[in-house]
């Protein structure tokens, strides 16, 4: 909306809103104390939940330690769950807020957050999404860094060579699982930088450094259990938020997918407070329910997850959800095919992003609801990015976890077995010559990609680039781009376009 409607929608809403409730002030710093990627913010909220999260997801810190306060360089974060003491009407579910006017805003030339109505998530804990990724996607575009929805992880390979990667997937595409994984492969080690959010800046040297904002996770509950994600089902033992999910009543916590059989006799109450028992047709959990937990908790957190000077990145992938026509894995020509690459993500809607079905939604760069600006402008950011004067640009490749065969099964085994394609992309960078052209990207070579042990797991079913697929998927792209960018899609982009339609041409 305009500034005077939002001004208007503010008036509307705020004045009042938090009477009979207890205001807090809660500085904190996104990023290491002190590190030069680090910036600071001051939230006012009326809510108790948000505080005790942002203490898990950010560093709250007296003002003392963050100098930037009393130099005024902060973002100005201002939450209300809109739902002043004495009610009025009765809470929903015990959630205090005002879901019918809602009001999410940031103002990026005032540094400036308002969020009205939403009591829980990313929209209330205005130091998450908000503040590291709209916001500061617009700072790193005047200021010549990177705010990114991105994983951050750190890869050893048997002989002890260590590298860096950062990713791109949108919601509930496994970043947590992959960013926590335990490799299937001997003698591999992964270990954890961040599952959800980079800030990428160029140092002197031009190696591409990396930290993460924050210092929690946020994970979607549903799904994770000690089969697909032992090292989060670790993290979230103790001193651990979790929001709309189920519980049991022995006092424990419940979602689909938790793998773990409670005690018998034990019986359900649904995230929405109603009985609940396995077989009913609602789910226990929300399928967006969340757990918070400090990065600290994690088993496998990088020694330097803290670093103030963040970690050398040495590869950047992007991904999604397809069941068809993508590869598993596959790498891009160069830096500016890489950014085409990104601004062409496409995934199967999640719950995070208030979808249902499988509808596949386009998601530049996995930061479709994150763009701080003009999304043109955000890729031909990336593009400048790429043209810096001694800067040391990362290979950029693409993955796919999600193929299927005609019956709707996985073609891949995913989760440990990912380290399979991470050990592929650390030998590229290396340098090995284990790729072959395809119209889309550099595959990997028949026996470059080790399947070993995985019956049934076929090369040419994950690696098959098909002339129809991708000539439906050029055109629907177009056809994106002239709808959503227009004018403002960068010409180079175009540009990758059409050389792939050319190279599909001459299939």
């Amino acid at each position: 909306m305009s500034p005077p409607e939002l001004e208007r929608a503010v008036q509307e809403r705020f004045p009042g809103c938090m009477q009979g409730r207890t205001l807090y002030a809660v500085p904190f710093s996104m990023g290491p104390l002190g590190s030069p990627l680090a910036r600071v913010g001051l939230q006012l909220t009326d809510s108790p939940y948000v505080v005790a999260s942002m203490r898990i997801m950010t560093r709250v810190a007296p003002p003392a330690q963050l100098p930037a306060l009393a130099r005024g360089d902060f973002v100005q974060c201002l939450h209300s769950v809109g739902r002043p003491l004495p009610l009025t009407e009765p809470l929903v579910s015990q959630w205090p807020c005002d879901p019918a006017r809602t009001l999410i805003a940031h103002v990026p030339d005032q540094r400036r957050i308002i969020s009205f109505g939403s009591g829980y998530g990313g929209n209330s804990l205005l130091g998450k999404k908000c503040f590291a990724l709209r916001i500061a996607s617009r700072l790193a575009r005047d200021e010549g860094w990177l705010a990114e929805h991105m994983l951050i992880l750190g890869v050893t390979d048997p002989a002890g060579t260590k590298r860096y990667v950062a990713a791109a997937f949108p919601s509930a595409c496994g970043k947590t699982n992959l960013a926590m994984m335990t490799p299937a492969l001997p003698g591999w080690r992964v270990e954890c930088v961040g599952d959800d959010i980079a800030w990428m800046k160029f140092d002197a040297e031009g190696r591409l450094r990396a930290i993460n904002p924050e210092s929690g996770f946020f994970g979607v509950a549903p799904g994770t259990s000690h089969r697909t994600n032992p090292n989060a089902m670790a993290t979230i033992r103790s001193n651990t938020i979790f929001t709309n999910v189920g519980q049991t009543s022995d006092g424990g916590v419940y979602w689909e997918g938790i793998d773990q059989a409670p005690p018998p006799g034990t019986t359900f109450t649904s995230w929405l407070g109603q009985p609940w028992k396995p077989g009913d047709p609602q789910p226990c959990a929300h399928p967006n329910s969340r757990f918070c937990a400090p990065a600290k908790q994690c088993p496998i957190m990088d020694p330097k997850w803290e670093d103030p000077e963040g970690v050398p990145i040495d590869a950047i992938i992007f991904g999604g959800r397809r069941p068809e026509g993508v590869p598993l894995v596959y790498e891009a020509f160069n830096w500016r095919h890489g950014v085409f690459v990104g601004s062409a993500m496409r995934s199967e809607a999640t719950a995070a992003a208030e979808h249902t079905g499988r509808r596949l939604l386009h998601d530049p760069f996995a930061m479709r609801p994150f763009f701080g600006y003009n999304a043109g402008r955000y890729l031909a950011h990336w593009l400048a990015m790429g043209e810096r004067g001694g800067a040391r640009l990362p290979p950029i490749f693409h993955v796919n976890w999600f193929l299927r065969d005609a019956a709707g099964a996985f073609l891949w085994p995913g989760f440990g077995h990912n380290a399979r394609v991470l050990a592929w992309i650390c030998r590229r960078v290396a340098g090995e010559e284990s790729a072959r052209e395809t119209p889309v990207g550099l595959v990997p070579k028949e026996g470059a990609l080790d399947l070993g042990g995985l019956p049934g797991v076929s090369y040419g079913n994950l690696f098959a680039v098909g002339r129809p697929f991708w000539e439906r998927e050029a055109r629907e792209l177009r056809g994106y781009f002239q709808e959503h960018f227009g004018e403002d899609l960068p010409r180079e982009v175009m540009g990758e376009l059409e050389a792939l339609e050319q190279r599909l041409r001459k299939m």
